[in-house]
């Protein structure tokens, strides 16, 4: 069990989201979800390249990684429209946990994920 289920099933095991998420997940391998976590890897290093050139979070680049990091959660997880992903920001800058994935990477990482993703 992922070590966050407990939480994450008393937030939104109600949710759309949670339920699709579930259920493609019951289903997975080992080995998908190694996958899964390359391709967010992905997302988040395209971010860490934005960030680390001084690009605009509008820029084409930056707005790419916005798109990648959405469509990986899609991909994998559960369908994660724009409004979710802008609530997903949210979560990176307001949870220490998040905030410390993105600025574990580069200091100030969560918050330009967060304003990238709001500016879409």
């Amino acid at each position: 069990m992922h070590e966050h289920e407990e939480e994450v099933r008393q937030r939104w095991g109600q949710s759309d989201a949670y339920l699709e998420s579930a259920s493609k997940t019951s289903h997975y391998s080992q080995e998908d979800f190694a996958a899964a976590k390359v391709e967010q890897e992905a997302a988040t290093e395209l971010f860490v390249y934005a960030f680390g050139n001084g690009l605009p979070i509008d820029s084409s680049k930056t707005q790419e990684a916005v798109v990648a990091h959405r469509e990986a959660i899609t991909k994998w997880f559960y369908d994660c429209s724009i409004e979710m992903q802008k609530q997903l920001a949210i979560m990176y800058i307001q949870d220490p946990r998040f905030r410390e994935y993105y600025d574990g990477r580069v200091r100030g990482l969560a918050q330009y994920v967060h304003d990238a993703i709001t500016a879409q």
